[in-house]
């Protein structure tokens, strides 16, 4: 008897489009496309040396994930961040990243934790590398294994789909020297809450975290002809 073999595709190579999208939303949330800036389509077939429809295809997903605009007769255009939408996107993952780490922590078991700390290891190496693409996805690697050992599925695609902005925030509030406790300090008391099985402390821990960057943010992004225009 034959048994017929697994034939399964596990995992699927990028597609030219998803090289794009994520090649220009890099360079989008490390503020080499500034915000305001318009995004030239020939320029960027140059660039990126593939045809208009795949840039055509990027931008607009891009658009979905509001870190573009189309403005009448304009064409595209990288989005502006303000406070408002900010205060919006903290407010959210306030919501969202404090009870999945408070479920988290009740969860947790050796495997979980294990994998949380080699996140957190991570994360803390790209804090010290020169590329800042490497803290990005780091941070937002730590934040899934808790949301994924949380359970909070339907949360976690919620947050992937605000990922660009909360990127360009990261990237604003990182930026800034004046931090109490810096990102991966305040993401290492987390991590050690929840391998206290420490459900209130996670929480806290959470919220005390996006509190500093919120208000960082508030101040950078209110500042007159400051980090509005260049967030």
């Amino acid at each position: 008897m034959i048994i017929m073999p697994n034939l399964k595709i596990e995992s699927f190579p990028q597609t030219l489009r998803e090289i794009c999208v994520d090649r220009l939303r890099r360079a989008i949330i490390s503020g080499y496309f500034a915000p305001g800036e318009r995004l030239v389509e020939r320029a960027l077939c140059e660039q990126l040396d593939v045809s208009r429809s795949v840039v055509r295809e990027a931008i607009r997903y891009l658009e979905a994930e509001g870190l573009v605009v189309l403005l009448p007769r304009s064409g595209p255009m990288v989005a502006r961040l303000d406070w408002e939408q900010a205060r919006q996107i903290y407010d959210i993952r306030l919501l969202l990243e404090a009870e999945a780490a408070a479920d988290c922590a009740r969860k947790a078991d050796a495997a979980a934790k294990a994998a949380l700390s080699q996140a957190l290891t991570a994360l803390e190496a790209a804090s010290q590398a020169p590329e800042p693409d490497r803290l990005y996805d780091a941070s937002t690697h730590f934040y899934q294994v808790i949301f994924e050992v949380a359970g909070h599925d339907v949360a976690w695609e919620i947050v992937q789909r605000l990922n660009g902005r909360i990127s360009r925030l990261r990237a604003l509030t990182l930026a800034t020297t004046d931090r109490h406790v810096s990102g991966p300090a305040r993401m290492a008391r987390i991590a050690g809450a929840i391998a206290a099985n420490d459900p209130a402390a996670a929480a806290t821990a959470v919220r005390e975290h996006l509190a500093e960057a919120a208000e960082i943010a508030h101040r950078l992004l209110e500042k007159p002809n400051g980090a509005a225009g260049t967030a």
